[in-house]
């Protein structure tokens, strides 16, 4: 089966083009520069971008795969969450594709492609297993026990983990976008500021990183000439002892011995590294997808197009854009 799959929630373009689990091409096209000197995502402008790229992209992704468009038999886009008019470029573009070529169409949910971005690189992951969902908007941690059955058990309660490291890179006067920023100056910093841990009770599956954020507010204001690179790496080592603490607490609770982390956090190193230690602590499987699949692109979108495709679940051509689309 051959599947286009256009992402474009955000401030990225993603077309890619999979025969079965098999990826022929993933093609992105950054909007960073675009968006750099607002120190942030315009959506307007977003949406404009995906209206001038997307064209382009889907010629350069079937060429990479060697693949003609009359050979494609589903187009899949992602319809929510994100900016509405970001979803609704790949939406109404693979919509007009299936109607022109009469073939057949998959509506995905963004979080859905996070959730089987993992199957990209490792099919062989058994049922049942916990997933620690971490991107720009959400923090989640879901009992994954097949395909259609899975349940949140944790989630955050105010600011996600992706929100508050962007948000905190802002107060360091680092340049968008800040997560990536924010570790990169982590990395030359010590952890030696002893910041709030939220939600640390050992029966709560919960995160919460508003509070952490007012502390490091007050503390950059009290201490003006703190080195900034400490001021990050203790952020994150907050951020991501909480984060692997809560997910690993939830395996256990849960007697599940396989761990998945993914979204845009999951590239992130030093939550890698964290994550890798309490895995061969608690001796159990723990799974990333390659970096290129943490972040949005359109790979992840096709492969959860692929299982939704093989159990005939397509879309009609009526559905629209979802912006605030959950995922349980």
């Amino acid at each position: 089966m051959i599947i286009a799959a256009f992402e474009s929630s955000c401030d990225d373009t993603g077309v890619a083009v999979l025969d079965d689990e098999r990826v022929l091409s993933n093609i992105l096209a950054s909007q960073t520069d675009i968006h750099a000197r607002f120190g942030g995502v315009v959506p307007e402008l977003a949406a404009r971008s995906h209206l001038e790229s997307i064209s382009f992209l889907l010629d350069r992704s079937l060429e990479e795969a060697d693949c003609k468009i009359d050979q494609v038999d589903v187009f899949a886009a992602t319809v929510g969450p994100g900016l509405v008019g970001s979803l609704l470029v790949g939406l109404s573009f693979a919509k007009g594709l299936t109607l022109a070529s009469r073939k057949r169409f998959v509506g995905v949910n963004h979080l859905l492609g996070h959730l089987h971005a993992v199957f990209l690189a490792f099919p062989q992951i058994q049922y049942p297993f916990i997933v620690l969902l971490v991107s720009g908007g959400h923090s989640e941690i879901l009992l994954m026990k097949s395909w259609s059955n899975f349940s949140r058990i944790g989630r955050t309660r105010d600011d996600a983990a992706g929100e508050s490291f962007d948000k905190i890179a802002r107060m360091l006067g680092l340049s968008y976008p800040g997560g990536p920023e924010l570790e990169k100056l982590a990395s030359s910093g010590q952890a030696s500021i002893s910041f709030p841990r939220p939600l640390s009770d050992k029966t709560i599956l919960d995160f919460s990183f508003s509070g952490l954020k007012t502390s490091v507010l007050y503390y950059m204001r009290d201490n003006p000439h703190e080195k900034k690179e400490d001021i990050a790496a203790s952020f994150q080592s907050v951020i991501i002892d909480s984060l692997v603490e809560k997910t690993f607490l939830a395996a256990k609770l849960c007697e599940v011995s396989t761990v998945v982390i993914v979204g845009g956090v999951a590239s992130n190193a030093a939550l890698r590294e964290r994550a890798r230690a309490c895995a061969i602590e608690k001796r159990m499987e723990l799974f990333f997808p390659p970096a290129e699949y943490c972040t949005d692109n359109a790979a992840m979108i096709g492969r959860a197009a692929l299982e939704m495709a093989r159990r005939g679940a397509y879309s009609d051509l009526s559905e629209n854009a979802v912006p605030f689309l959950g995922l349980v």
